[in-house]
């Protein structure tokens, strides 16, 4: 059987420091290498023989890499960067001690190792990443046209962008430079609305023949994309204990710095993705008004904390049950009959306590 290489690879933009280890010879060896021929660093990799593990942190620079190991072969651990950082042992820092910290991390097995999406959720998810940039510049297009239509005297309450109002808007006077600038505006939002209903269209076609998708979208709330946005980054959903771990992952668990008598709450920690956050923020909106127990529960919180806690809260709950309908495969309507049992059995578990009328004092405690 061949040796195991691990390896150490501190990761740049134009370089690589690397740090290996035979797991037999305990040979350790470093090198230097740039990024400007990419065959003379395949052919690197491929020389190395033999199963060959590596790590590196995570970043953004790294996927064209990634994907050179896993055709070669090769596995790849990715790691968080804040967390291996904080393991050094020495202040000193160079790319040759950090490739040997993170060969170190991973021989004493305490690398902190993130999960890596499947290839088919990386290109989904960078879908959905596309297709929210091109909803950002598009909302940009309307807000200058909506600028332009006020600025002529049209009406606040006319419906701007209907064919009515696309022609209504066309017909006003404007100067040559405001003219230019409505018709070019007017071709860019053409062309986007165009372009994102092809994106649309793609990420319609992933989701026809996946179950899970379907049984997300039973949940009032839970489209197309929230659907696709919440498998696609919980799966493999088997690898979080409990529904704590879930909400710390979509990044909303409270964060709070107490200390002694003073109490201080910070909000949400907003770590992972925020992509998913804002596609749940956009499903609660809909799923606090058909949804009974989400609507009971964002009033009284509302009146409380106000509407964005509130919202917050509702996106946090929505994605603990899209978690727990991943998990058991239940579909919505076994949720609600999963819950009202629970609900049923919490309070037939309390204690019976006869309450006293008005005006009549308590029976005094026994003992």
């Amino acid at each position: 059987m061949a040796d195991i290489i691990y390896c150490g690879i501190d990761f740049h933009a134009r370089q690589q420091t690397v740090c290996s280890l035979k797991t037999e010879t305990g040979e350790l060896v470093t090198h230097e290498l740039k990024h400007d021929n990419k065959e003379a660093l395949r052919k690197f990799y491929a020389s190395m023989g033999g199963p060959l593990i590596v790590g590196l942190e995570a970043s953004g620079y790294t996927p064209w890499f990634e994907q050179l190991l896993e055709e070669l072969g090769h596995q790849v651990w990715l790691g968080d960067a804040t967390e291996i950082r904080r393991r050094a042992r020495r202040r000193q820092k160079n790319d040759r001690r950090d490739a040997e910290l993170i060969l170190e991390l991973m021989l004493r097995n305490e690398f902190p190792r993130i999960h890596r999406p499947t290839p088919e959720s990386r290109e989904i998810l960078r879908m959905l990443r596309y297709r929210h940039k091109l909803v950002k510049v598009r909302t940009i297009i309307k807000n200058s046209l909506q600028a332009l239509s006020i600025q002529a005297g049209l009406s606040l309450q006319a419906r701007l962008f209907t064919r009515q109002g696309t022609q209504q808007l066309q017909a006003v006077p404007f100067s040559p430079v405001m003219s230019t600038q409505r018709q070019q505006w007017l071709e860019l939002l053409q062309e986007l609305n165009q372009r994102i209903t092809e994106t649309e269209g793609w990420l319609k076609q992933q989701a026809l023949s996946d179950p899970r998708i379907q049984l997300l979208r039973t949940h009032p709330g839970l489209g197309l994309l929230s659907s696709l946005g919440i498998v696609h980054t919980l799966i493999p959903v088997n690898r979080f204990p409990n529904t704590r771990k879930v909400a710390a992952y979509g990044g909303f668990d409270p964060m709070e710095r107490s200390s002694a008598d003073k109490k201080r709450y910070l909000g949400i920690s907003k770590a992972g993705s925020r992509l998913l956050r804002f596609l749940l923020i956009e499903a609660t909106q809909t799923a606090v008004k058909a949804d009974p127990d989400l609507k009971r529960f964002y009033r009284r919180l509302a009146q409380r904390r106000g509407k964005p806690k509130a919202k917050v809260a509702a996106a946090r709950k929505l994605l603990i049950r899209s978690f727990i309908m991943l998990r058991d495969e239940l579909n919505y309507a076994e949720f609600q009959q999963r819950a009202v049992a629970a609900r049923l059995a919490r309070e037939d578990a309390r204690p019976n306590v006869p309450v006293p009328l008005i005006g009549q004092p308590a029976s005094p405690a026994k003992g």
